[in-house]
């Protein structure tokens, strides 16, 4: 009997020779992520534990990402405490300022994660990380402690669902695309606690991007992980890129799943996901007419370089609808200087929107597009709970970013093909 990529993975970082779905087991932590949100949880926790000295300074990554440049007193004094505490521990991935951007597009970017990793973040969207084939997953403040202290943290080997994807995808659909009609498929719960593995010829053909893009929202069906089989497009991104030595590694042909689920991407329309649950998805063309004040293209999610381009293409020679507000924030501060060179930023400002720095703030209703009550938008983040975005009688409806510039266009939810 085979292993999953997941068990693969897990095993190697661990003294035992046999892993299996269920079992609990200690694992090696390859890289620790905090934020300006949950860092501060676990420096204090690391302190009452004890903590003097953390297990290795390399493998720590804090990025003050969520509420900076700071909007207010309070998340000064968490960023505050952050900076004093990677300053001591001489951290050598931290993130600030000029040098920060949204941490889940920042560490592959940089070179920080590498395939094969074990991966652990105070933040749910860690699950990231799987794009580049690497164990990635989000814990609680206090396994990051525990992490910080130990360099090792306890996880129950999940089962794994394997999604076999394939058909040529239509003109607009992206792996956002994907992802949204996955987990309307299962339901937010439909993976919970088990990792979701995608593969097929579809799935072989995407991009980097879009196979971050999927990682991220595994989260959203309840997965403990989402990952994808590295291959040559994994390796040209890595290379020249990875910090570190990586390994690939792959599912045996005799591997176990707890269920094996196929989808014909040909099928497939830009996907809408309606609040206030990323499951409830319906194509764009049954949206109906659905007007919108604020149209968000950005975040760990949909904030690379390809997701700009997308969106310049559509809003080249256009402008947002005098009803809506256009944000566009490049998740790192490398994507917001090809912007620049390529020509998206002007493109942007010609369309009337708002160039936001790198920052986690509008997607979880933190600052920078705080929505009020009654108001819409249309979003290329992965969350669209009650409030998530500000009001609690507000609407969060996520998209890809071909449809957020369109929507943000005709003042609707709409699809590049009602441009034409």
């Amino acid at each position: 009997m085979g292993n999953t990529i997941t068990e693969k993975i897990l095993m190697a970082h661990t003294d035992l020779r046999e892993i299996r779905a269920g079992e609990l087991i200690n694992a090696r932590v390859d890289i620790a992520l905090g934020n300006d949100i949950t860092a501060p949880i676990a420096i204090k926790e690391f302190r009452k534990a004890g903590g003097r000295k953390v297990f290795d300074r390399d493998k720590i990554a804090l990025v003050l990402d969520h509420f900076t440049p700071n909007k207010d007193i309070s998340s000064a004094e968490q960023c505050k405490f952050v900076r004093e505490f990677a300053l001591e521990q001489k951290i050598t991935h931290f993130y600030e300022g000029g040098r920060v951007g949204i941490e889940h597009a920042l560490l592959p970017e940089q070179g920080i994660v590498v395939p094969g990793d074990v991966v652990i973040g105070a933040d749910s969207h860690t699950c990231t990380y799987g794009g580049l084939g690497a164990f990635a997953t989000g814990v609680g403040s206090t396994d990051l402690a525990a992490a910080m202290l130990t360099g090792e943290l306890w996880f129950k080997v999940p089962e794994t669902i394997k999604f076999v994807v394939y058909g040529k995808m239509p003109r607009w659909v992206s792996g956002k695309d994907l992802i949204l009609h996955i987990i309307g498929r299962i339901g937010v719960d439909g993976a919970l606690y088990k990792a979701m593995e995608y593969t097929g010829e579809t799935i072989s053909a995407l991009p980097m991007a879009d196979r971050l893009s999927i990682a991220n929202m595994a989260i959203e069906a309840g997965a403990k992980n989402g990952i994808f089989p590295p291959d040559d497009i994994t390796r040209q991104y890595v290379e020249g890129r990875g910090k570190r030595p990586y390994k690939f590694y792959a599912s045996d042909a005799d591997a176990v799943y707890a269920d094996i689920i196929e989808i014909n991407a040909a099928q497939l329309e830009p996907q809408v996901a309606f609040p206030h649950l990323p499951s409830n998805v319906k194509g764009v063309s049954a949206a109906g007419d659905i007007k919108i004040d604020q149209s968000l293209i950005g975040s760990c999610t949909n904030g690379r370089i390809e997701d700009l381009r997308i969106a310049a293409q559509i809003l080249q020679g256009r402008k947002a609808a005098s009803t809506v507000r256009l944000i566009v924030v490049p998740a790192t501060p490398a994507i917001y200087q090809q912007a620049i060179r390529e020509g998206l930023i002007e493109i942007f400002l010609n369309a009337e929107a708002v160039i936001s720095p790198p920052s986690c703030g509008a997607c979880l209703g933190g600052h920078m597009g705080i929505l009020a009550a009654g108001e819409r938008a249309v979003a290329t983040t992965n969350r669209n709970f009650v409030g998530r975005m500000g009001h609690a009688k507000s609407e969060v409806y996520l998209a890809s970013p071909a449809v957020a510039a369109a929507s943000a266009v005709l003042g609707r939810i709409a699809s590049p093909a009602h441009l034409a």
